[in-house]
């Protein structure tokens, strides 16, 4: 058939742009969530990116003072984002796309997904328990959902390892 190659290689080349981000924070359920992303792209095609939002420095009496926490703050981030670059290279063979953004993790990531038009999947791992499914999965299936702009994959913060391999 006459244009099957090239259609082959566009649906190749599309799966290999997608892009499976996942939120940094400090919830243990981040780990389920970015293990989850890599095994999807690992197995379907598609690289990981990692977004750290990184709060702002409250008033701080002393700017130069203001300055070096957030410096600090940044260097703690991208220490972090080098670690699980490593974790995500050995489960994908491939290094993640590193995003530390400042402000509110619900606006900035509203804010990332419509800026950038090659992420194509938002992995999100639920906080286990009676709490709710966390703060930032409340505001994106509740009054911010309509300003989602790709689909939203919620992970049960509970699955294990043996578990996430058997549905990915």
């Amino acid at each position: 058939m006459p244009g099957s190659e090239e259609a082959a290689a566009a649906k190749s080349a599309a799966k290999r742009d997608r892009i499976f981000l996942v939120v940094v924070d400090d919830s243990a359920e981040r780990a389920v969530a970015l293990r989850y992303a890599c095994l999807r792209a690992r197995k379907g095609g598609g690289r990981v990116a990692l977004l750290r939002v990184l709060e702002p420095v409250g008033l701080v009496e002393w700017a130069g003072v203001g300055v070096m926490m957030q410096e600090e703050r940044r260097e703690e981030a991208e220490k972090m984002l080098s670690g699980l670059a490593a974790e995500v290279n050995e489960i994908t063979g491939g290094f993640p796309i590193l995003i530390i953004r400042e402000g509110d993790p619900r606006d900035e990531l509203l804010k990332l997904l419509e800026e950038d038009p090659r992420i194509s999947i938002l992995v999100l791992a639920m906080a286990p328990g009676s709490g709710g499914p966390g703060p930032l999965i409340t505001a994106l299936t509740g009054r911010y959902a309509s300003r989602l702009t790709v689909p939203m994959t919620l992970v049960p913060g509970t699955l294990e390892e043996k578990e996430l391999d058997r549905i990915t």
